[in-house]
């Protein structure tokens, strides 16, 4: 017996108010190590995350960002204590994270590819590429 099964890509999803299309790689480490605040036209930007012990999550972390998600959790707790920055906003769910970047404008998150597609929230927001 054969057991099959696709990982769909990590999707990086922004808003419709959102002017980027693409973001290198290092301006998405940036973002989501909230040293970057402010998307080109000066808007500010709004990071939603999932907890940190969520699979999604640590696929992000380690395919797109290329950093342990532990490592990200000590540099927002650090700008946290320090009183020099805020961490991301954590939501529970998936659908609730992309619920969350359709609701806020200037949002930025993650999806697992193709949950956008097809869903009430197709066109409010949309597919950043990440240039590596």
């Amino acid at each position: 017996m054969a057991l099959s099964f696709t990982v769909l890509a990590v999707d990086v999803i922004a808003h419709a108010s959102v002017k980027e299309q693409t973001l290198t790689a290092s301006q998405l480490r940036r973002i989501y190590t909230m040293r970057q605040l402010r998307w080109s036209d000066n808007s500010t930007i709004t990071v939603f995350v999932l907890p940190s012990q969520h699979q999604l999550h640590q696929r992000f972390s380690k395919e797109t960002l290329q950093i342990f998600p532990y490592q990200l959790n000590r540099i927002w707790h650090k700008l946290t204590y320090s009183g020099l920055g805020v961490a991301p906003i954590i939501v529970q769910t998936p659908q609730a994270l992309i619920e969350a970047v359709n609701s806020t404008p200037g949002a930025i998150g993650y999806a697992e590819g193709d949950a956008v597609k097809g869903s009430e929230n197709e066109g409010a927001v949309h597919v950043v590429k990440i240039e590596k």
